[in-house]
């Protein structure tokens, strides 16, 4: 492909309605998983809390073979996008059974969230880091990679709009005809279906560019080792999974921060309104906002460069958390305005991130001569499963130290766990993403420079 050659806006949205498939799911694992564990399917917090540290750290494991595993695959479609097309159906049945509440017992419910949750983690998988790593093959233009993650995380903020803007209406109309959790699973069957299509559209509608010939084969051994090598793959793990963490506490917490802390109000110009619809409205009016900070991410990188909109991005988000700790259940006004900003600024991040990935990718290219696209992307769903494993681990273990019982009257003690779990613990998470992101090496002048001159020099001779 010719380096200024576009990609055209058709394919740029086929290539974000994956993630619009993806994060369908990621929105619900975030938002709504640990509360339906804990209020609706019955198990305690703490129990649900240990069962992300321990199902997601064996799904984390199944990345970056999943990576090397792609790498490897040869297909009339190409390496990646077979995976969109035939895991879109056991994507969406597991999904739905995930949400589904079998009549067995405390102990069998407990055996069969680990179960089902693990399978959707390893068939997320299966789909999800072929999609990432679809962007490395679909152009070669720095410029177009961004723009291309652009365009996914659009994607991903309209499905979590539509999630967070229709779930609890969905569940509260499906409890007419039946109980709470049969409610939960009609609702994510929709979603689930919804996802499968939006996988085959995927794949419907974009191109592998990159020619195979220019992706030389080695063993799994040597490829890890190029990988344990690469700096910049450390820092970029590191700064992802810390800002995950970030968003995982804020997510987590929102049901039960609505539920046990705001409480039903009443609103300028609405009058009274529920602690769910306010949630509901909340997290939509998260989601809606996040797009402004999409698309400020191209604009603004252009500017002061990728790893400085980070850092940006970053400190602001910080220091909007620590200010709400400090507001009082009445300020709604104030709650939300504060979150929308936060959305904003945080949403800038994620573009970023997917873009220095493929930074990553091509610095591994030019040190060792072989490009391990898969490998390298694989390895950024997996800083994206180790942020939100570690931080849904914490959430159940914050709600469990504070004394937390689901669908009680809550102690003073445990309301305050709840808020410290959605602002000063969560900003902890984005300062260190902060802190690791200084010592990122891959600026604009060091890749134009060092890396995409010499590497397109070496392809030419190659060719």
């Amino acid at each position: 492909m010719n380096e200024i050659e576009k990609i055209s806006i058709k394919e740029k949205i086929s290539y974000g309605f994956g993630d619009f498939a993806s994060s369908t799911f990621w929105t619900l694992f975030s938002m709504f998983l640990l509360y339906f564990y804990t209020d609706v399917f019955g198990i305690t917090a703490a129990a649900a809390g240990t069962m992300f540290l321990v199902a997601r750290f064996w799904d984390t494991t199944n990345d970056p073979i999943m990576g090397m595993i792609c790498d490897r695959t040869t297909s009339r479609w190409g390496k990646f996008r077979p995976y969109l097309l035939f895991g879109a159906l056991p994507f969406t049945i597991i999904g739905i059974l995930t949400f589904t509440t079998p009549d067995i017992g405390p102990s069998g419910k407990l055996i069969y969230a680990y179960i089902t949750y693990t399978l959707m983690m390893m068939v997320y998988t299966a789909v999800n880091v072929p999609y990432a790593s679809l962007l490395g093959v679909m152009t070669k233009n720095p410029d177009e990679r961004t723009s291309l993650a652009s365009f996914r995380f659009i994607g991903g903020f309209c499905a979590g709009l539509m999630v967070t803007s229709t779930a609890n209406y969905l569940v509260e109309y499906f409890k007419t005809t039946g109980d709470l959790a049969s409610s939960y699973q009609k609702t994510v069957a929709i979603y689930a279906i919804i996802a499968g299509i939006f996988f085959v559209l995927t794949f419907l509608g974009t191109k592998e560019r990159l020619n195979p010939e220019e992706v030389k084969s080695s063993s799994f051994k040597v490829d890890l080792s190029d990988l344990f090598k690469n700096n910049p793959w450390f820092i970029m793990l590191g700064a992802s999974i810390s800002v995950l963490i970030f968003n995982s506490l804020r997510g987590g917490a929102i049901l039960y921060y609505f539920k046990y802390f705001i409480g039903d109000q009443n609103v300028t110009y609405f009058g009274e309104v529920s602690h769910g619809a306010l949630s509901a409205a909340y997290m939509s009016s998260g989601f809606a906002t996040s797009l402004i900070g999409v698309i400020m991410a191209i604009p603004i990188s252009n500017r002061i460069g990728k790893k400085n909109t980070f850092i940006l991005s970053g400190l602001i988000c910080g220091v909007l958390s620590v200010l709400f700790f400090f507001l009082p259940p009445t300020q709604i006004e104030f709650i939300f305005i504060i979150n929308i900003l936060i959305g904003i600024f945080s949403a800038m991040a994620f573009p970023l991130i997917w873009a220095m990935y493929g930074d990553v990718s091509d610095y591994s290219e030019l040190k060792t001569g072989r490009r391990a696209t898969g490998l390298i992307f694989s390895s950024s769903s997996m800083s994206q499963k180790l942020g939100w494993t570690i931080g849904g681990a914490i959430s159940g273990w914050i709600l469990a130290a504070f004394g937390f019982i689901a669908n009680d009257i809550q102690t003073d003690e445990s309301i305050l766990g709840i808020r410290l779990m959605i602002s000063i613990f969560a900003a902890v998470g984005v300062i260190l993403s902060i802190i690791i992101m200084f010592f990122y090496p891959l600026t604009e002048k060091f890749m134009k420079e060092k890396v995409t001159a010499q590497l397109e020099n070496a392809r030419s001779k190659q060719n």
